[in-house]
């Protein structure tokens, strides 16, 4: 499947909630936001029957986000319903890590092949104050658990201001060497502003060869994180939706004005 500028379009990033357990200061405001209604959010049936659509016309890299996948109730049912179609090769989740502790054996054997986790610290004060209300050993918790039910390469996610030097991304890249971790930093992004660059360590932010859809929990398939242009699958119908998103893909992300990080999964 490819797209108008001749991009090879297979991953596909499906955000399950808007829902999360923390408040990060980079994410969301400390008083919360203004969160979708129950009816607005898909619902497993509805994913995994947009998935497998998707699957037919070559996508084969499926990515579970949030929000927090893991707050939402049932997701391993939905882990287990996409890891039975036939044709995805790599099904992953991003998580905060500090409720997968409880999780990562039972997503395991659903189906789900690896995790990224997120962690933009080791020093306990500075994590807690980054995410208002997490606990820093609840995320090595969650690290230890993914790489004891073979949720492997576990990969860390860290937000940095500007580089990878940076003394709490410094910290984080000497954990993930000392406990066989992959890492990935990801400049602090800003989508009104339309601030993004290439992930140090990844593949994302190269404009030029993203490969990605998506798919927000209200149903909204959008083919740029840094653009409004978003497709309404249950309007528009799955199929006339994969057509149009690939249609409607910018060459470059500009900026979006109506999307946040934590109910289209960054």
């Amino acid at each position: 499947m490819f797209d108008r500028f001749n991009r090879h379009i297979n991953y596909l990033r499906i955000s399950v909630t808007d829902r999360c357990n923390l408040r990060c200061t980079y994410c969301m405001p400390e008083t919360g936001v203004k969160l979708m209604s129950h009816h607005e959010i898909l619902s497993y049936d509805e994913i995994a029957a947009f998935t497998k659509v998707a699957v037919r016309h070559g996508v084969d890299k499926v990515r579970i986000t949030g929000g927090e996948p893991l707050v939402r109730k049932g997701v391993v049912t939905l882990v287990e319903m996409l890891a039975s179609i036939e044709g995805i090769n790599d099904l992953s989740m991003t998580t905060n890590g500090t409720l997968l502790a409880s999780f990562a054996a039972d997503l395991k054997r659903a189906g789900l092949q690896r995790v990224n986790i997120s962690l933009d610290t080791v020093n306990p004060e500075k994590f807690r104050k980054i995410t208002r209300v997490g606990t820093i050993d609840d995320v090595y918790a969650g690290i230890e658990a993914a790489g004891k039910a073979g949720l492997l390469p576990v990969k860390v996610n860290c937000v940095i201001e500007t580089s990878p030097a940076e003394p709490d991304a410094a910290g984080v890249a000497e954990y993930c060497r000392n406990n066989g971790l992959e890492v990935r930093f990801i400049e602090q992004m800003n989508l009104a502003g339309g601030r993004f660059s290439v992930v140090h360590g990844g593949e994302g932010g190269n404009c030029e060869v993203c490969n990605r859809l998506r798919l927000a929990a209200n149903g909204m398939l959008r083919p740029c994180l840094f653009s409004d242009i978003e497709i309404d699958i249950r309007k528009t119908g799955y199929e006339a939706a994969m057509m149009r998103a690939l249609e409607l893909k910018p060459a470059c992300g500009t900026v979006s004005e109506r999307g946040d990080f934590y109910n289209i999964g960054g």
